[in-house]
């Protein structure tokens, strides 16, 4: 019996049928340009690019500036949303045609920076059927590889928990694949280059393998074989 995940949708997406490479979003939900989660989003980038991908690095302050309103009193009546900020256009031209994206976020209060919540939160806009276009919308949220990396001033294992659980199920309601996560430690600008876990090198290797890195998600009923991976 062959190893078998459970179907999930599109998890694999290494790039079109052109053969042409696969693209990456990466998406940074911190106010600070130059700090620590910046600087795992740009390891990142290093791996990915060094491994053949095309990357795309945003940074949500520069595309949202509004939360979730109540489309039924925003929404013009051309079924656009009346957010006057980029969020559609971060959508559309660059989240949506990715194969994969990493979510790089500083840990606020045990969870997300209120940008890259707002990101999760507004695309309801889009996928909802209020929505003219949801149908394509909801077609390229799903599929997609996703990883996380996230930057907080405490070692305490469980800072990061709930985030982690927050993006995996996010990844299974869109039948998407969370293929790994890194969590670097540092306050000061830059200073998770000093943490002693090497977060730096991991983002960089998660890039490198983001679209290699192997994926399963059983259930009880999933077909497998006994070993996880192939015997030589």
């Amino acid at each position: 019996m062959t190893l078998q995940p459970l179907e999930t949708g599109r998890t694999s997406r290494e790039g079109d049928a052109s053969g042409a490479p696969p693209q990456l979003l990466i998406l940074v939900g911190s106010p600070r340009r130059t700090g620590n989660s910046a600087a795992l989003a740009d390891a990142v980038r290093r791996g990915a690019e060094e491994a053949g991908a095309q990357v795309k690095v945003r940074r949500l302050d520069d595309y949202i500036e509004g939360f979730l309103r109540d489309c039924r009193t925003c929404r013009r009546p051309d079924g656009e949303c009346a957010i006057g900020d980029r969020y559609r256009t971060l959508l559309f031209e660059d989240f949506l045609p990715a194969q994969g994206v990493v979510f790089c976020s500083p840990i606020y209060w045990y969870g997300l920076s209120a940008q890259t919540k707002a990101w999760f939160d507004r695309t309801f806009c889009y996928y909802a059927g209020a929505y003219p276009d949801s149908p394509r919308v909801i077609a390229g949220m799903t599929g997609k590889r996703i990883g996380l990396a996230l930057a907080s001033e405490e070692t305490y294992p469980g800072a990061a928990l709930g985030i982690v659980h927050q993006v995996q199920e996010y990844a299974r309601y869109t039948r998407s694949s969370f293929v790994g996560f890194v969590r670097g430690v540092g306050n000061r600008r830059g200073e998770v280059e000093r943490d002693p876990a090497f977060p730096l090198q991991e983002a960089e290797r998660l890039g490198r393998e983001f679209f290699a890195r192997p994926y399963s998600d059983y259930r009880l009923d999933t077909p497998r074989s006994g070993s996880v991976w192939p015997t030589v």
